[in-house]
């Protein structure tokens, strides 16, 4: 039986021409107008991505995007594709390794078959309900949905802007996306299993 060879996305100095991997990642993404719309990314690399979208805007559009698994992406409209558009991705060579490492990490993820990353891994707390504090040091309550290592489920009154960064009880975290009836956290350091309840309810 022929084994896949993991992939290897080249490293920063010589990725002039950017390697595209097939990936399934859902999100959403704003346009100029600040309408949002949910979206499927079918391909990317650390200088570009194509999606599948339903609100498709014009050739040099900004884009504002909150995937799974990458976090936030802005970048440009270069083309229109059959049910949606490609864009490029703005980054610092520095946000642009850790693309990569991301996007070998969910290619190789498929290509091997490997297991879910233990990461998302979601769990529901025992006390659900928490303090959120705000970049203007505002605090409101919520309830956590579920909860992993790396993010967080929450439902409240109000939504947070996206990109902002708040604290989940002592978890310093960032709003990556909107839910139906709240919005998605994710942490900027990975948490400890032990400690991840204490630390996300903590007052």
């Amino acid at each position: 039986m022929a084994l896949h060879k993991p992939i290897h996305l080249p490293a920063a100095a010589e990725r002039r021409r950017f390697q595209r991997v097939k990936v399934h990642l859902l999100g959403r993404y704003m346009l100029p107008d600040r309408r949002e719309y949910p979206c499927q990314v079918i391909n990317m690399s650390p200088g570009g991505l194509a999606m599948l979208a339903p609100g498709i805007g014009n050739v040099g559009d900004r884009v504002v995007a909150y995937l799974d698994h990458i976090g936030r992406v802005e970048g440009k409209i270069t083309r229109i594709i059959d049910n949606g558009f490609a864009m490029t991705v703005g980054a610092t060579p520095r946000k642009r390794d850790k693309l990569a490492a991301q996007l070998t990490w969910l290619a190789n993820r498929d290509i091997l078959n490997l297991p879910e990353d233990r990461r998302h891994d979601r769990i529901v707390p025992r006390n659900p309900i928490a303090v959120l504090t705000l970049e203007d040091g505002s605090r409101m309550n919520c309830r956590i949905i579920d909860m992993s290592r790396s993010g967080a489920a929450i439902a409240a009154e109000n939504r947070p802007p996206m990109g902002s960064l708040v604290y989940l009880g002592r978890v310093q975290s960032r709003v990556v996306r909107p839910l139906d009836d709240g919005f998605a956290l994710e942490f900027i350091h990975e948490q400890l299993e032990d400690t991840l309840e204490d630390s996300v309810t903590a007052r």
